[in-house]
């Protein structure tokens, strides 16, 4: 499949002396060759040292070739967090093959499209999971799907039609064919390795394309930031499929030559055990995972001496949530910005003061770069909030089949991220939502996140977030809503009791959302982001229902 790109000669001489020039299998024989008895990965079913692992890649690189994938092609997978994925992925590379990560919470309509739009040549698949059958998904969606030749499952259960992934594991391809063929395969690291599509936040997925150098540079910029050494135990629970769990789960452990711990399934009591009694020091996880972790029964009597570093990103950390993690989890709580699009960008460092750690989402990476923007798209002075651009060796290269989608959402080399933020003085970022997320209000912004950050502090509120909803008059513009969720045993939250709180803390009465809505739970992306859009239509379909606005037809 040819991929049309942003990458021009110019872009490849501008960052030709910032990128690596590497892929992960470069990481991958530079770990075997130092440490290979090393655990590189374990998951709950097994683990792998290096040498193991590399072996493993080999032998399912062989067998892929067997199938007919080679330089170009794209395998997609919709795997757990599994060592199988590690696997796959590296062997896909192996053969200069392009990955397709797949989120296993899809179901029909996602996978029917993201399969297709990739032109998927070999799919890979469990047999089940979280009780769910994915060999019937893929049955009903195949006939939609041309390009498809082989399905492999993970698993026992294999229908008529579908190989099983034991085969490529476990058959001794290495036998049939010598090794050394794969070492002809020329890889170029400005060659695409990745298609990753987005999760949702705006409810149009797209296929971000990512090269080798610019996914290796967001992880050596982790490890760099973190000062991770091999002694370091990594845990991921985020998904795998979601660039989170991608770049600083599968991939990150032969950048330091480190374990990593996968869990398949979040389960904060399983991430403190890991901590420990097996040594976990730092993941990355999105702000309900650390809220989780916070409040587990009895973790002061544990010893988790071990844990270093715990670091959210994609969204506002509530400066309330990062102060109480602080004082119960050992280590820091550090904060990032980033996208699908750009990996990490930004994030605090190990040695910031405390106004940093929990005022700020950091500062950007040496090579990236941040420019804050009014309307205009001139640049905003430091403390004023704008749209975010960003830029750096990092950037992914073209969204999937779409380059002029990809050139729109670009100014020069200046990418509109659709993120709202301030830059201080010094150069970190505060984070202020989407852009849609704005509340315009007779000619004002409502201050959303300062409004979420303010409500977080009640101690009945465990989740608060602000969204705009339409006015039934036209002349005052939006208004806002706010939907929180309550912490156990709170007492009933009301609007009474929460302006009377945005009184106490100083926010004026103009800023004050006009509605509450109280939920369980909040619609969210797989990697833990809270949808807005699903939260701004929830309460559009309510007013309509009401009578305040015109039903839709």
């Amino acid at each position: 499949m040819g991929l049309e790109t942003m990458l021009t000669p110019e872009y490849v001489e501008k960052y030709r002396d910032v990128w690596p020039n590497k892929t992960i299998l470069d990481y991958l024989r530079a770990c075997v060759d130092r440490v290979p008895d090393k655990v590189a990965i374990e998951d709950r079913k097994g683990r792998y040292t290096f040498r193991e692992l590399a072996a493993a890649v080999d032998r399912v690189a062989l067998g892929l070739m067997a199938y007919g994938v080679g330089p170009g092609d794209v395998v997609s997978f919709q795997l757990p967090n599994w060592n199988e994925f590690v696997i796959l992925h590296f062997a896909v590379t192996r053969l200069g093959a392009i990955s397709n990560p797949l989120i296993p919470i899809y179901r029909d309509r996602e996978i029917a499209y993201m399969v297709r739009m990739a032109e998927a040549k070999v799919l890979v698949i469990p047999d089940e999971f979280a009780g769910f059958d994915y060999p019937a998904m893929v049955e009903r969606l195949r006939p939609e799907w041309p390009a498809l030749e082989t399905v492999f499952v993970v698993g026992d259960r294999v229908p008529a039609g579908m190989r099983p992934f034991a085969e490529l594991l476990g058959k001794p391809w290495e036998q049939m064919r010598d090794p050394r063929v794969l070492d002809d395969i020329v890889i170029d690291p400005n060659d695409v390795t990745e298609i990753v599509f987005t999760s949702g936040t705006t409810g149009e997925p797209k296929g971000v394309m990512h090269t080798h150098n610019s996914l290796c540079t967001s992880t050596e910029y982790f490890v760099e930031r973190l000062k991770m050494t091999p002694d370091d135990v990594v845990f991921m629970a985020s998904t795998f499929a979601h660039q989170t769990g991608f770049l600083y789960g599968a991939r990150i452990q032969v950048h330091v030559g480190c374990t990593a711990i996968y869990q398949d399934v979040w389960n904060p009591i399983e991430f403190l055990d890991a901590i420990e009694h097996k040594g976990v020091s730092i993941t990355m996880a999105a702000t309900p995972y650390l809220y989780d972790a916070v409040h587990v029964e009895g973790m002061e009597k544990r010893d988790l001496s071990a844990f270093r570093a715990f670091v959210t990103a994609g969204a506002p950390v509530p400066p309330a949530l990062v102060k109480e993690a602080a004082g119960r989890l050992p280590g820091s709580i550090l904060a990032g910005w980033g996208q699908s699009e750009n990996g990490l960008v930004t994030l605090t460092s190990l040695n910031d003061t405390e106004e940093k750690l929990t005022q700020t989402s950091g500062y950007p990476f040496p090579g990236m770069e941040l420019l804050v923007v009014d309307d205009a798209g001139r640049p905003c002075p430091p403390g004023v909030e704008g749209d975010l651009w960003c830029r750096g060796p990092a950037m992914f290269v073209g969204y999937l089949k779409n380059i002029d989608m990809t050139r729109n959402q670009f100014v020069g080399d200046w990418f509109k991220t659709g993120d709202r933020a301030i830059l201080d003085e010094d150069g970190y970022i505060k984070l202020a939502g989407r852009s849609s997320d704005i509340i315009r209000r007779r000619g004002e912004q409502v201050p959303v996140t300062l409004l979420e950050d303010v409500l977080h502090e009640h101690p009945d509120i465990a989740v608060a977030q602000v969204v705009a909803m339409p006015s039934p008059d036209p002349d005052e513009g939006e208004r806002g809503c706010a939907f929180v969720s309550l912490r156990p045993g709170a007492k009933p939250f009301t609007i009474d009791r929460m302006r009377e709180f945005l009184r106490e803390r100083g926010i004026r009465q103009q800023d004050w959302p006009e509605r509450l809505e109280v939920v369980r739970e909040f619609p969210r992306t797989p990697s833990g982001k809270i949808q807005k859009y699903v939260l701004r239509r929830m309460i559009q379909e309510k007013l309509a229902a009401e009578g305040v606005l015109p039903q839709k037809r």
